[in-house]
């Protein structure tokens, strides 16, 4: 040692010595320099991030709250899921909100980031029913508790990155070790990186001249995910390795691995980019990460070496044996045992096998985009943290997913039978879903299409001829003569003829035909709106006029309606979302509700920046909306729409198929209102009635989402003061009584009820061919095959009304004329 420290000294003091000696020194003064200039530079950078909050800019997109009232029957445990999902816990430290269990029921905590911000309850449950609701405010009884609005999803940014935020207190154990097994098992031990796996990694990556052997700790992952590029070279370990420094100075390891776990690159779904394993577990599997199973945290911890090698929807045989890899290690590391790891090595891997599913409401996520752009460009929503409450109800749109999927399986197989598939070079059916809340126009659910990964067109924005779910709109334009007196109104039990006819307008020739060609002779309207009829519908536009039949179309939201003949058979496009807005005054008392998305937005200090009032408006008087709804019940109940019953849907409901070149079914409860529309991207004829393609899906949808408690309770349409029930002769439309042949129960608006039995009094409306030279030739309108079932001539005895008090009759008025002078045959 004595002769080492001499040598060194007398190279010191020698003079070529002295200048590398100087020269050594400069060196490691201005290599300390850089490494303390980038440090600190790093240091800043991530102190920054971290000051602010790591997704402190991360906008969130929840849906409409839950309601649970007196007397409802609840699961304990399904309203804990509920909480969950809505970001509650058992931690009292949760800033969304707190709860705690008792063996009566829940006590329930909203937090300060709570969308209600309001008083704790007590909700008490015995024998499932809810028989107390307490607030802890002022320990009174309240009838109702809104539970938290759930997240519906991170509003992505620009590179369409999606993540869902997850405590470390609410990683699940498994999760946690799956993690630590796969990418790094002595994380709580080593202080942020290994220098000999870095050895190691240099070692092979010399030996086979490549950039690629990996040996990051997910400590030094979090810095390259977070402040870096993914280019795997070693000029990045270097900031990787200052970065990793100073997260391990400045975080505990719970923080850093909570960062890691909402952080890390999960692969590709759809068109998404999957961050973290909150987002993985929703897309990949469906479900909340807390309620994943061995074998599913296995396969995502997995996915880190390789997102898309290993990305189980398009690589399943890789992903499981990955899968069993990671098994292994759990097994070796001790956090499971062999019996453990061989079960779960040889359980499915349970992805969902259309990707992102549809109830994670990817299209509706879109439109609230498309909103939030165009009308607040002022605020950035994909650099700021602001909270969107929408009116999605996620319950319903998961039952409009599972409606779907069911409903286009049914639609698949019978395209198969007729032998369009996609070898003979047809592409596959599309579908759209719409569902309102009809009293005030909520979107609950909306489906643009049956795989968003595949195309995210959205097909509830997509214009198509509506066919003969617009019929609806031309009888309430004529059940509204009847409102002011006049005796030649026209009503359900008016007689038509339904035979070919030759109608003129413009100075043309227009002649619609029936499904089939088939005609039924004399019926009555409601028969007419029941077996969907197109030459009565026609007549009764011509009789009412064609004008008033748009006005009244363009009052409930349809702007692009115009006053010819085709409009009687929906000849006009419009957009799903808007037949289901304009349906809204048949379900609504008249009221007309604008679609809408959006609830409330919040910004970052939780001040309200925008809440939303419906826009309503009354558009037809309430005695006609409710003899519509009366009427199209009998489609449900012997018409067109019978398939409704056959399938299992027994609540009250009033509905409407339509033909075009599309599949469309339209209806509606007291509680919720939905269109369905099945049809080709590229309009081809699907040339199916829509009580085969479209009325499955809804049904299928209707029957599953009145088991959700807040549907339950739908209830019969009621009839409001104004509208009287009289017993009629099924065959002549007149007064039961002195005609022998059947009778039935028929609605009418007062006033307008027949005063006369057989022989007697009665509009009937025959047909007419005188051309009206006067007007403009409309030469773009064509006759439009509309679909109705078959049907003869016999009357359909639609489900009796409840039979009403019968208050005097006005007295009868002189008959006015008009337009009914061109009519030919009409009968008193």
């Amino acid at each position: 040692m004595k002769r080492l420290f001499f040598y060194l000294g007398r190279f010191v003091t020698h003079p070529a010595g002295k200048a590398i000696t100087i020269a050594f020194g400069i060196l490691l003064g201005i290599g300390f320099g850089v490494f303390l200039y980038y440090y600190t530079y790093y240091a800043n950078m991530i102190e920054e991030k971290l000051a602010k909050g790591a997704y402190s800019n991360t906008s969130k997109l929840y849906g409409a709250p839950q309601v649970i009232s007196l007397g409802d029957t609840v699961d304990v445990d399904e309203v804990i899921a509920a909480l969950h999902r809505a970001g509650y816990s058992e931690s009292r430290n949760n800033r969304m909100g707190w709860f705690q269990r008792r063996s009566d029921g829940l006590e329930i905590f909203p937090g300060p980031d709570s969308y209600f911000q309001q008083e704790a309850h007590v909700l008490r449950v015995e024998k499932n029913k809810v028989v107390q609701v307490i607030s802890l405010k002022d320990n009174t009884d309240r009838t109702q508790l809104w539970l938290e609005p759930e997240l519906i999803t991170n509003l992505f940014d620009r590179n369409r990155e999606k993540r869902r935020i997850v405590s470390y207190q609410d990683i699940p154990e498994v999760m946690r070790n799956a993690v630590l097994a796969a990418e790094d098992k002595r994380f709580f031990q080593h202080a942020g990186f290994d220098p000999f796996r870095i050895v190691k990694s240099a070692w092979v990556d010399l030996k086979s001249r490549s950039n690629t052997q990996g040996a990051s700790t997910l400590s030094m992952q979090l810095a390259r995910s977070v402040w870096l590029t993914n280019e795997r070279n070693w000029r990045r370990k270097i900031p990787e390795i200052l970065i990793t420094m100073h997260l391990e100075r400045k975080l505990t390891k719970e923080q850093i691995f909570e960062h890691y776990f909402n952080e890390i690159y999960l692969g590709r779904v759809g068109s998404f980019n999957i961050h973290g394993f909150g987002e993985g577990a929703q897309a990949y599997f469906g479900k909340d990460v807390r309620r994943l199973s061995l074998p599913e945290a296995a396969m995502l911890a997995g996915l880190v070496q390789s997102p898309a090698g290993y990305n189980p929807l398009r690589n399943p045989e890789r992903a499981k044996k990955r899968r069993a890899v990671i098994l292994s290690l759990m097994r070796d590391n001790g956090y499971i045992t062999a019996e453990q790891a061989a079960a779960a090595a040889e359980a499915p891997l349970g992805v969902n096998p259309g990707g992102r599913p549809s109830e994670d409401a990817p299209y509706f996520v879109d439109l609230v985009l498309d909103q939030l752009q165009n009308q607040f460009q002022d605020h950035d929503f994909q650099a700021n943290s602001y909270r969107i409450y929408t009116s999605l109800d996620v319950n319903v749109q998961r039952e409009a997913a599972e409606a779907m999927k069911i409903g286009l399986a049914e639609v698949d197989k019978l395209m198969d039978r007729l032998g369009r598939t996609q070898a003979k070079g047809w592409p596959r059916v599309q579908a759209a879903l719409v569902a309102l809340d009809p009293e005030n126009g909520e979107v609950k659910a909306l489906i643009g299409g049956r795989d968003y990964g595949q195309s995210q067109l959205n097909r509830v924005l997509a214009k198509r001829q509506p066919g003969s779910i617009f019929k609806p709109f031309v009888y309430a334009a004529a059940l509204a003569t009847g409102l002011d007196g006049s005796q030649n109104a026209i009503t359900p039990a008016t007689m038509i003829v339904d035979e070919p006819t030759t109608f003129w307008y413009g100075g043309k020739a227009y002649e619609p035909n029936n499904f089939k060609s088939q005609f039924n002779g004399t019926v009555t309207l409601r028969q007419a709106l029941s077996k969907s009829m197109n030459i009565p519908a026609v007549k009764v536009a011509e009789q009412v006029g064609y004008g008033q039949v748009a006005a009244l179309a363009r009052r409930a939201g349809l702007t692009g309606v115009s006053g010819t003949p085709s409009v009687a058979l929906g000849s006009y496009d419009a957009r799903p979302i808007d037949m289901a807005g304009a349906y809204t005054i048949f379900a609504n008392r008249g009221v007309y509700a604008q679609p809408s998305l959006v609830r409330m937005i919040r910004n970052q200090d939780g001040t309200p920046i925008y809440t939303h009032k419906p826009v309503q408006k009354q558009a037809l008087d309430p005695r006609v909306a409710y003899i519509v709804s009366n009427l199209m019940e009998g489609v449900i109940a012997s018409g067109t729409a019978a398939g409704v019953r056959a399938r299992g849907f027994a609540y009250p409901a009033a509905g409407k198929t339509g033909t075009s070149h599309d599949g469309w079914f339209a209806g509606y409860t007291t509680k919720l209102l939905a269109v369905v529309w099945v049809g080709y991207d590229d309009n081809r004829d699907i040339d199916l009635e829509g009580a085969k393609t479209a009325l499955p899906i809804w049904t299928e949808f209707m029957k599953r989402v009145h088991r959700l408690r807040p549907y339950r309770r739908a209830g019969n349409f009621v009839a409001p003061d104004g509208v009287i029930s009289v017993e009629i002769d099924a065959a002549t439309g007149k007064l039961a009584g002195g005609c022998g042949g059947p009778s039935r129960t028929e609605v009418f608006l007062f006033g307008t009820q027949p005063l006369e039995s057989c022989g007697g009094a009665g509009t009937h409306v025959a047909s007419w061919d005188t051309p009206d030279s006067g007007q403009t030739p409309d030469v773009t309108d064509q006759p439009r095959r509309v679909a109705s079932r078959e049907v003869t001539s016999i009357p359909v005895h639609p489900r009796p009304a409840r039979p009403e008090q019968q208050p005097a009759p006005n007295p009868e008025k002189p008959a006015r004329r008009g337009l009914l002078d061109r009519i030919v045959g009409v009968f008193k």
